[in-house]
């Protein structure tokens, strides 16, 4: 029996790209796989739920946690995934593009935390997923708006660290390098020397075999942080 049966783990942005593939691979594993991203019809199967959810809009994480109550579907894992991406220097970002790329990469996250919090803590064990990127450890030019939201995020998963510390909830960041998804379509990266090819990239699944192998790990094993990066 896998590692995962009768676990239900929250995916969010999982409707495409890296999401899409972690729900995929969990699901595969037996978990019971909730997705939650805007552009998703809810709908609810054996083996997965699927909410329509904004996760800047705290109202409507918390509807989407009342929902999964409901329905005794409290997530035992939580992956922040939900991102949005942004390539441009600090001079040509925009006020508003700043705050997007706020929103989306930090701001959701914490909601989503906020209003699992009281349930991760009731439960046996839980894990917490935050992927991260690369940018959240080590600033790249031209990601102003993007580097920014990513360093955050890591300093809100560290904290999570710390006011979990003995709780038996284990947290880990994994903080992937470039990886092939329709964020880079507007990009055209093979026109870009900044940037690696797309063939060069990682793969959604490397992330998700990352994420699966995490989860899986005896008890007594805490994976910190993970950092994947296409080989050069």
């Amino acid at each position: 029996m896998s590692d995962l049966a009768g676990k239900v783990a929250l995916v969010t942005g999982a409707s495409r790209g890296i999401g899409l593939a972690i729900a995929e691979r969990l699901e595969e594993a037996g978990a019971h796989v909730v997705r939650l991203a805007r552009s998703l019809t809810p709908a609810t199967t054996a083996t997965r739920t699927d909410i329509s959810c904004d996760v800047t809009d705290a109202a409507a994480v918390r509807r989407a946690v009342q929902q999964l109550v409901a329905a005794g579907h409290v997530p035992d894992i939580v992956i922040n995934n939900a991102g949005s991406f942004l390539l441009k220097p600090l001079g040509e970002t925009t006020a508003d593009e700043f705050e997007n790329q706020l929103a989306v990469n930090l701001v959701g996250p914490f909601h989503v935390l906020r209003a699992l919090l009281p349930y991760l803590t009731q439960r046996d064990r839980a894990h917490v997923v935050t992927i991260g990127s690369v940018a959240d450890h080590r600033p790249y030019a031209g990601n102003a708006a993007y580097g920014a939201s990513k360093y955050g995020v890591r300093g809100l998963h560290e904290v999570l660290v710390e006011e979990l510390r003995g709780q038996g909830i284990r947290t880990t960041l994994i903080s992937p390098g470039p990886t092939d998804t329709r964020l880079w379509d507007p990009l055209e990266p093979e026109r870009r020397d900044d940037v690696p090819p797309r063939e060069a990239m990682l793969h959604p699944e490397d992330v998700a075999d990352a994420v699966l192998y995490v989860l899986t790990r005896p008890p007594r094993v805490s994976i910190e942080w993970v950092r994947l990066m296409p080989v050069v």
